[in-house]
């Protein structure tokens, strides 16, 4: 049997104190959780050696024993390390089941207190330890021995919550759209609605993390960011854009075409229209996300801007009008 350094397993120094032993083993397990690293083998075996380092340490009465023999260990190594080294003094109740120095220490529902509602070890139940800690504090072999080195009885728990970030352009906004999203070894097919904003939350639900012992899966939320569009400006649900129109339509009038998110649209442009006039084209924004039936409005602002090539024929002919007006 090997001796295990569980003090170097954390990453912790022999007289750390209780805080950081938590927070160096939450670091080690949320990067190895099973959840996390689904069907990776290394990452399981460092969740479980981090699992059973933690159960160790944490508690005073283990602590204490352990301590004792990890210097014992260390004393007896460095004299050299002649033949075996004698754990009979360490056993507790040898050949499992109970007794000795055994204390709860974790259940799943501590765990899922610690990881915010998760809760799942992984399903290292049963004979979940290694010989060398099964020596020293026993809970091998035991049925309904779990992590915590005692009888544990599951209550059941709502899986943990997921995130995911998703980005959609305004035009899926406003049409709506879907996204394939992964999570763990599951690839889901996401609806987002019309409408949707930035900041906005899209549940899907159950299908988060893992319910435990019966208890329902957790939730997915997706949060998502529109991205900014090159023509139009969104306001709420309105949309606001910029036509350009040469003065020849803006002081003669006539008809303007609108690329919308629903299709073309017509826009008459009255005579002697000034720079800055604004339309409001009523239901053609976007739709709302409460309620897609009802839609914002467009808001289009004219800016004249001179032709493109004009003739000298056409400049003498406007500088002709120009002195008339004088």
């Amino acid at each position: 049997m090997d001796f295990k350094d569980y003090y170097d397993g954390l990453g912790v120094s022999p007289d750390a104190d209780a805080k950081t032993i938590k927070k160096a083993y939450q670091k080690l397990a949320k990067k190895y959780h099973p959840d996390v690293n689904p069907g990776d083998k290394a990452a399981e075996a460092k969740f479980k050696d981090a699992m059973e380092a933690y159960q160790a340490i944490s508690d005073p009465e283990k602590r204490r024993k352990y301590d004792e023999l990890r210097q014992d260990y260390q004393q007896w190594k460095s004299r050299g390390g002649r033949g075996d080294y004698n754990w009979d003094r360490w056993q507790t109740n040898p050949g499992g089941g109970g007794g000795g120095s055994q204390t709860h220490t974790m259940s799943p529902e501590d765990f899922a207190e610690m990881f915010g509602g998760s809760g799942r070890a992984g399903g290292f139940g049963g004979d979940g330890y290694s010989d060398f800690f099964s020596t020293l504090f026993g809970g091998g072999g035991a049925q309904g021995r779990g992590f915590s080195g005692g009888s544990t009885v599951r209550r059941a728990r709502a899986g943990q919550d997921h995130e995911v970030e998703v980005q959609v352009t305004l035009e899926e906004t406003y049409h709506g759209t879907t996204r394939l999203i992964r999570t763990g070894e599951k690839q889901i097919e996401a609806k987002i609605p019309k409408g949707v904003r930035t900041g906005s939350k899209v549940r899907l639900t159950g299908q988060g993390g893992l319910g435990i012992s019966g208890g329902p899966n957790g939730n997915l939320y997706l949060n998502v960011t529109v991205s900014p569009h090159a023509r139009f400006i969104r306001d709420g649900d309105d949309l606001r854009t910029d036509l350009p129109i040469d003065f020849y339509k803006a002081i003669l009038g006539g008809e303007a075409s609108i690329h919308t998110f629903g299709g073309e649209v017509s826009l008459k442009i009255p005579t002697l229209s000034q720079s800055g006039k604004k339309f409001r084209l009523k239901g053609k924004g976007l739709p709302n996300l409460e309620n897609p039936l009802q839609q914002g409005d467009l808001f289009v602002e004219l800016s004249i801007v001179l032709p493109d090539n004009m003739t000298e024929q056409e400049i003498t002919t406007l500088r002709d009008l120009a002195d008339k007006r004088r």
